[in-house]
């Protein structure tokens, strides 16, 4: 058996951010980074970065000015498919196969504007349709021994501490009961393992991203868990660590997420 580490992080645009992802390869060494918000069409992505740091093997999914997902791998992958959502076209999810039959799973969930109401705001009813595809996708997957993985930013924060205040939350677009019940659904669909609530009790705070629109985002520390890594049953004993590289928030010119890392033993 070997060690698998596997990094997500939405970027909110690669190129604006290239030192940063640069910097942060070279001090966690992830075997793969799952990207997100890549903010770029395929054939302008900065592969060379990433291909004399030694990720050789990129599965693209891209998009001009807008979402994009991308995988970059030490490993050798072989590509499996970008699956459109909601037939809007937009470049939200990417997957490939990595040594050893893991099968990985790239998605970016919209984000769905600030009113919690599907009838007045489009943009929260196609993140409720978006989690319902995904849910009846994995329910014609096959259960038993599949080895899966799925990262992403999910923009969804299910817990009540995955916010910083639950009560002052529940009206507010990522941690409304509604988002909850449909990701709860897409995970129960596959039998997906939270692995981040693996290592982290579900009793304690737990956040991936802090908002621009803090002064000090630390002292305030108004943070929600948008980003997730699940594994689907037959790997539920394969998770041997789970990281949130918080500090990386800190960096200059930072997304507003912070990368998340799952070291699995496969």
């Amino acid at each position: 058996m070997t060690t698998l580490t596997i990094a997500s992080w939405n970027i909110n645009s690669v190129r604006l951010r290239i030192d940063t992802v640069e910097r942060f390869l070279q001090e966690y060494q992830p075997d793969a980074l799952c990207l997100q918000e890549t903010k770029v069409v395929n054939d302008q992505f900065p592969d060379k970065m990433f291909r004399r740091l030694g990720y050789e093997h990129l599965a693209i999914n891209g998009q001009k000015a807008y979402h994009g997902v991308a995988i970059v791998s030490r490993l050798p992958v072989q590509a499996i498919e970008a699956r459109e959502f909601c037939n809007k076209g937009d470049a939200r999810h990417v997957a490939v196969i990595l040594p050893g039959d893991i099968e990985l799973h790239n998605f970016y969930v919209p984000a769905g504007g600030d009113e919690p109401d599907p009838e007045i705001n489009e943009k929260f009813a196609h993140k409720l349709e978006f989690m319902r595809e995904m849910a009846e996708w994995f329910e014609d997957w096959p259960q038993g021994s599949a080895r899966k993985v799925l990262v992403g930013d999910l923009n969804v924060a299910p817990l009540e501490h995955d916010v910083w205040s639950h009560k002052q939350m529940l009206k507010v677009v990522s941690h409304t009961p509604i988002e909850v019940e449909h990701l709860n659904r897409a995970q129960a669909a596959h039998g997906w393992i939270d692995v981040a609530r693996q290592f982290i009790p579900p009793a304690e705070k737990h956040y991936t991203w802090w908002s621009y629109r803090a002064a000090d985002w630390q002292a305030s520390n108004r943070g929600r868990r948008l980003d997730h890594i699940w594994v689907s049953p037959g790997l539920e004993n394969a998770p041997t660590a789970f990281k949130v590289a918080e500090q990386v928030r800190g960096w200059p010119q930072p997304s507003d997420h912070a990368p998340i890392l799952a070291s699995l033993q496969v």
